[in-house]
């Protein structure tokens, strides 16, 4: 799918009034936790207005259709995402290793707290990643790491640069998945997330990072 959602996925209207900004919250925190305990395949706007305590004709207001609900639950995360990569990676004050740490860490534990609802939206995604949000995410995300990037390894060759972005996103996120699948305890994600940015920081090092 390219371009803008079609109109089966889009939300119907945005809330203009503090009412209705709550009445949406209200039915996307009651979305999570249907997903959460029912998965994808049993998830419906029935259930979620039953959770939110609102009519279905409330719901249908904002959201037409289960899918412009699960839409809405992807582009968020989608965009919770990358705001915790931005916001991390450009605290600037801090050297470049020491903030990619943070990251991992924030990462595998966001991963690990909300593994339920990413598992159950992974099953959506295919249908969205085309959007403009994902774009939009994408892009942003992509812009972050190629100025950390440039900091971390100044005096590399542009295409060194840009495999390491890659190969670090791309394995955090496969890593945080992949651990996440399974229960994990505080101490558990904190190992995890130290032997993940211990490989990232000797291989930025590898490559010619100088503190």
């Amino acid at each position: 799918m390219t371009g803008r959602p079609s109109p089966s996925i889009s939300s119907r209207k945005q809330p203009k009034q503090a009412r209705a900004t709550d009445l949406v919250a209200a039915i996307l925190q009651a979305a999570v936790q249907v997903l959460e305990k029912e998965g994808a395949q049993r998830f419906t706007t029935t259930r979620v207005a039953e959770k939110a305590g609102v009519s279905v004709g409330s719901l249908y207001q904002y959201f037409p259709n289960k899918a412009a609900l699960l839409f809405r639950l992807q582009s968020d995360e989608w965009q919770q995402t990358t705001d915790l990569l931005c916001r991390i990676l450009q605290e600037v004050e801090k050297p470049p290793l020491e903030r990619l740490r943070v990251l991992v860490h924030a990462f595998v534990r966001s991963e690990c707290e909300e593994a339920a609802v990413r598992g159950a939206l992974d099953d959506a995604a295919p249908l969205y990643r085309d959007a403009p949000e994902a774009q939009a995410a994408r892009a942003s995300a992509q812009r972050t790491v190629e100025i950390f990037m440039q900091e971390t390894l100044p005096e590399a060759p542009d295409a060194t640069r840009a495999l390491a972005g890659d190969l670090v996103i791309t394995m955090l996120s496969a890593a945080g998945r992949e651990f996440s699948a399974s229960p994990r305890m505080p101490a558990e994600i904190e190992t995890y997330s130290d032997a993940i940015a211990d490989m990232f920081c000797a291989y930025l090092r590898s490559l010619g990072h100088r503190a």
